[in-house]
């Protein structure tokens, strides 16, 4: 254990030591303060037009400005992922040290495990901008608190198994670039897996809409906690990892 908290030390040091830490907080925190402006905009207008149509509106902040916002956060998780995972094993191979990974003490495992916790600690430090939006929400509102963090459970669930299929990629080259772009196109084919299959009701339509990761989130944004979702993307995060630790034994017999 000790082993891996060092790597995911190293690595998130490794993260804020250079802009990419600061700009991917930076890009979200610009990008769902738009969002929250807006939504928080629409709601104001649409409950002073209808009380001055003499009607009193049922407004439900989870509902109107809270699903939405998270919703749409769940997307932008697809541009950033790439970005934080692309430099996880791409960037060891590239300058030679994947060599001293491989013939260090440490084993595989280890190693993957302790650059997966990094990128899921920067992960979370990119999430926690938008808390301060939410937390205003609390301060000025009355949401229900606990669909809020069934929520932020399902992104965090969802953020873990693409950030896990992201270092599995990042094994397989050593151009950043090309992991960061495999990456999200294997992403962004997971989000849209359920479009294609939206009006397939056969069997294999069922079987392609399950492994997309929307319509396991949709429980999630709703304040629903459901074990199936949980297990799927659990299911998702150790077969990441298998396939990178599978990776990470090919590198180590051809070095």
């Amino acid at each position: 254990m000790k082993n891996i908290l060092l790597i995911c030390y190293k690595e998130l040091k490794s993260y804020f030591a250079s802009p990419i830490a600061y700009i991917l907080m930076a890009f979200f925190g610009l990008i769902f303060g738009f969002g929250f402006y807006t939504a928080t905009r629409d709601m104001m207008r649409y409950s002073f037009q209808a009380q001055m149509m003499g009607q009193m509106p049922q407004m439900n902040v989870n509902d109107q400005i809270i699903k939405p916002l998270l919703g749409f956060a769940s997307t932008v998780a697809l541009f950033l992922v790439p970005m934080i995972t692309m430099r996880t094993f791409a960037e060891e191979k590239k300058t030679g040290t994947i060599e001293l990974l491989l013939t260090s003490p440490v084993r595989d495992l280890q190693i993957i495990l302790g650059k997966w916790l990094g990128a899921m600690a920067l992960y979370l430090c990119v999430l926690a901008m938008s808390m301060i939006n939410i937390g205003l929400l609390f301060a000025w509102g009355k949401p229900d608190l606990k669909p809020v963090l069934i929520a932020y459970l399902g992104l965090i669930l969802q953020g873990g198994v693409l950030l896990g299929i992201g270092v599995f990629i990042s094994t397989m080259t050593s151009n950043q670039i090309i992991a960061g772009g495999v990456t999200f196109f294997v992403c962004l084919l997971l989000w849209l897996l359920s479009w294609f299959t939206a009006f397939d009701s056969s069997a294999t339509g069922q079987v392609v809409n399950y492994i997309s990761i929307v319509p396991h989130f949709e429980n999630f944004a709703k304040g629903v906690l459901e074990s199936k979702d949980v297990i799927f993307y659990l299911s998702m995060i150790f077969l990441s990892l298998f396939l990178t630790s599978r990776a990470m034994e090919s590198l180590r017999w051809r070095a």
